[in-house]
């Protein structure tokens, strides 16, 4: 039986810091599965469909890592793909006390679906999605904070208004 991780996130925009998350899952699991949730309610910068777009493009090459959107609970998204694990990142202290909520809240829900918690390198830690979007509406530098395939989309997107 493979053993399928389901790395949920909104990922607007995915980040270095997201794909040292999914290549650290990759090398653990037999298949990754890249979520990204429409969170209509965090009113994100990209729609569901470029943001799609931008981690299928970062995930080009990692064999046995794939993309989908979604909209519904993360544990029925894990059901519909027979994922068994739930990955999640922590980057720093802070994130701990609503990871742990939200691990406790789908163990609740379903006691046979394990959370994994991985932190990315050091030098990924202080990346954020938020961060970005911030650095983008100022047209500040985020070279070093996005896979390069992503920051072509992004600047490619000249008809896009960041919003």
């Amino acid at each position: 039986m493979k053993n399928i991780a389901l790395y949920p996130g909104t990922f607007d925009p995915i980040t270095n810091g997201h794909f040292d998350i999914i290549e650290r899952a990759h090398n653990l699991f037999d298949e990754v599965i890249v979520a990204v949730a429409a969170s209509v309610d965090k009113k994100p910068m990209f729609t569901l469909s470029e943001r799609i777009a931008m981690a299928e493009e970062a995930v080009k090459g990692l064999e046995g890592v794939r993309v989908v959107g979604f909209d519904n609970l993360t544990i029925e998204l894990a059901h519909e793909h027979s994922a068994g694990i739930l990955i999640r990142g922590l980057r720093a202290v802070s994130d701990f006390e609503y990871e742990l909520q939200l691990g406790y809240l789908n163990n609740s829900l379903d006691e046979t679906i394990e959370t994994v918690y991985l932190m990315p390198k050091l030098q990924n830690a202080f990346i954020s999605s938020s961060i970005v979007r911030n650095l983008l509406k100022f047209n500040g530098k985020t070279e070093h904070l996005l896979p390069n395939s992503v920051q072509k989309i992004i600047g490619d997107m000249t008809s896009c208004t960041l919003r």
